[in-house]
């Protein structure tokens, strides 16, 4: 037994085998990476951080000031009372509702306004009913009733018509 343990070519099977696990490993980790969603994701972060400083630079090297000349003689983000800096926070929200208008109107709403063209082209498939009238009393009932709730009459089979049904009698 630990003869078998010990022996080269055990060894060397044991290494073949782990070895060529890793490179599984590795050609699925290469799948995963290379598969669109985590890409589109990737890029998505990056431009997101590109725009997000230029949004911020946007707010504070222009709308700020412009701001600050109609409310404060000077930058916005000079006001504060005490220790708090309340100019800086606001610097972050106009920041904010800049970044989501710049989302919301560049990326959401054409997205929304594509699905819906995509929606109206696409034909619409009919479902299945799950009720039919009964011939008797015309209340409506399960499709796989074999009875009528209201007016306990016998009901052909579902796969049947009406009309099917009162030929057939």
């Amino acid at each position: 037994m630990a003869r078998d343990l010990f022996d080269r070519g055990n060894i060397m099977e044991y290494g073949r085998r782990g070895f060529r696990g890793g490179l599984n490993t590795l050609g699925d980790f290469r799948k995963f990476l290379l598969r669109g969603n985590v890409v589109d994701l990737a890029v998505g972060v990056v431009i997101g951080a590109a725009f997000n400083g230029v949004v911020q630079s946007a707010v504070k090297d222009l709308i700020t000031p412009l701001i600050g000349i109609f409310v404060h003689q000077g930058n916005l983000s000079t006001l504060k009372e005490g220790p708090f800096l309340y100019g800086d926070f606001l610097n972050v929200v106009i920041s904010f509702i800049l970044t989501a208008a710049v989302v919301y109107f560049f990326v959401v709403k054409p997205i929304n306004a594509l699905h819906d063209r995509y929606e109206r082209l696409r034909p619409k498939q009919e479902e299945a009913p799950t009720t039919r009238d009964c011939p008797f009393c015309l209340s409506e009932v399960p499709l796989k009733a074999t009875r009528c709730a209201y007016c306990t009459a016998q009901l052909p089979p579902a796969d049947e018509t009406p009309a099917q049904a009162a030929t057939a009698r």
